[in-house]
C-alpha cells in the first residue's frame, strides 16, 4: 500500500497539472469561441432616377383607329337561323331597337333590319357563288369514295361533329363547318329537336349556305362533304354573330275562332281534342322525323289530333305547331298544358 506521504505528493502534482491546464485554456490567447459574429453586409444605396416630365395629354388626343367593317361576298341575307325562320312572314313588332346589330357596332358593312342583314341586291354575287360552288365540288365522288368517306364520319365517336338543336341551321354554325373543313374532308351533323320535323329543309340550307354536299343521310345523322377542290385559305368570309338577337313579335298562331268554323264549333273541337287519346308523346330534344307522316295518316280517319308534349316546353310546342301547319297541312286550334290540338280543316 502507498504511504500517506506518497499519496499527498501525487495529489499535489495532479492539482498543479489541473491549474496549469485551466490557466492555459482560459487565457485569451487560446480562447476559440464556437462561432464568430459576422457583421451584416451593407446594403447598396439606391440611386434616385429623375422621371422625365409628363407631357400634357389634353393637347394631343389619343388616336383611336377602329377596325374596318368586315365585307362578305356571300349572296344571302345574314340571319340568326336560316332553317327556322320564314322571310315571307313580316313581324308586327320588335323587342329591341334595330340599331343593335348582333354583329357588333361597325363590324359589318350591312345594316341590321331587326331580323336580318340583307345582302346588296345590285351585285351579281349569286351567280358567282353558284359557279364557284360547282368549281369547288369538282367531279362527283365515286361509290367507293362515298363509302370510305361515310365509314370515317358516320359513327358516334367521330371527333368532327356538330350538334344541330332547336335553333336549326344558325349563322355561326356555317363558320363552325368551315373550321372543321380546315383539317377534315367532311363533318358529321347530328340533328335533334324541332328542326328534325323537316330534314329536307335542313339539308337544303346546309348545302346552300356552306357550299358543301350531303353525301350521307340516315334519320337525323348527316355527313356534309366539302368538295374536291376546297381550299381552306380561300374560304368565304363569315362574320361572327356576337349574341343571339331577340326574336321579333309575329302575329298570333292560334285564333280565337278558327277559319271556317263558328265560335261554338271551335270550342267543341278543342274539347274533343283534349279528350281524345294522344297520337304520339314527344320528348324534349327528340327526333321527330316521322311525326308529319303519322299526323297525315291519322287525319285520314280522324278530324282532330292531339300530341302529348309533356316536358317539351311551351316554346317548342309552338314551334312544332308552326311547322306542322305548313307541312301536313293542318290548323292548330289549341296549345294548353303542353298539349297540341290540330284540326285537319274542312275538306274541299
Amino acid at each position: 500500500m502507498l504511504s500517506t506521504r506518497r499519496i499527498l505528493a501525487l495529489t499535489k502534482e495532479a492539482k498543479d497539472l489541473f491549474l496549469s491546464l485551466q490557466a492555459r485554456f482560459l487565457s485569451t490567447e487560446y480562447y476559440d469561441p464556437p462561432f464568430s459574429p459576422l457583421s451584416k453586409p451593407s446594403k447598396p444605396k439606391k440611386t434616385k432616377t429623375k422621371k422625365p416630365p409628363q407631357q400634357d395629354q389634353s393637347s394631343e388626343p389619343p388616336v383611336n383607329n377602329p377596325p374596318a367593317p368586315a365585307t362578305s361576298d356571300l349572296p344571302f341575307d345574314f340571319r340568326y337561323s336560316y332553317s327556322e325562320t320564314n322571310p315571307a312572314i313580316e313581324p308586327i313588332g320588335f323587342r329591341e331597337p334595330k340599331r343593335f346589330s348582333p354583329f357588333g357596332p361597325g363590324r359589318l358593312d350591312r345594316n341590321w333590319t331587326g331580323t336580318c342583314a340583307p345582302a346588296s341586291p345590285e351585285s351579281d354575287d349569286q351567280r358567282r357563288w353558284a359557279e364557284e360552288r360547282v368549281k369547288i365540288l369538282g367531279e362527283a365522288l365515286t361509290e367507293e369514295e362515298v363509302n370510305e368517306l361515310v365509314e370515317r364520319y358516320r359513327h358516334s365517336d367521330c371527333s368532327r361533329q356538330i350538334n344541330l338543336g332547336k335553333g336549326g341551321v344558325t349563322h355561326n354554325m356555317i363558320g363552325d363547318i368551315h373550321n372543321h373543313w380546315k383539317k377534315a374532308e367532311a363533318v358529321r351533323i347530328k340533328c335533334l329537336g324541332v328542326p328534325t320535323l323537316d330534314m329536307d329543309n335542313i339539308c337544303h340550307h346546309l348545302e346552300e349556305k356552306s357550299g358543301g354536299k350531303i353525301v350521307y343521310r340516315n334519320i337525323n345523322i348527316l355527313v356534309l362533304y366539302r368538295g374536291r377542290n376546297y381550299d381552306p385559305k380561300n374560304r368565304p368570309i363569315i362574320p361572327l354573330m356576337l349574341w343571339k338577337p331577340y326574336p321579333p313579335i309575329y302575329p298570333r298562331l292560334v285564333k280565337n275562332v278558327a277559319d271556317g268554323l263558328t265560335f261554338e264549333e271551335t270550342k267543341e273541337m278543342r274539347n274533343r281534342g283534349l279528350h281524345t287519346p294522344a297520337l304520339m308523346k314527344l320528348t324534349r330534344n327528340g327526333v321527330y322525323v316521322n311525326v308529319v307522316g303519322r299526323v297525315r295518316e291519322e287525319f285520314e280517319t280522324e278530324e282532330v289530333v292531339r300530341l302529348d308534349c309533356t316536358h317539351v316546353g311551351m316554346s317548342d310546342c309552338k314551334r312544332i305547331g308552326v311547322k306542322l301547319k305548313d307541312l301536313v297541312p293542318c290548323v292548330p286550334i289549341l296549345f294548353k298544358d303542353e298539349q297540341i290540338i290540330l284540326w285537319r280543316g274542312k275538306k274541299n
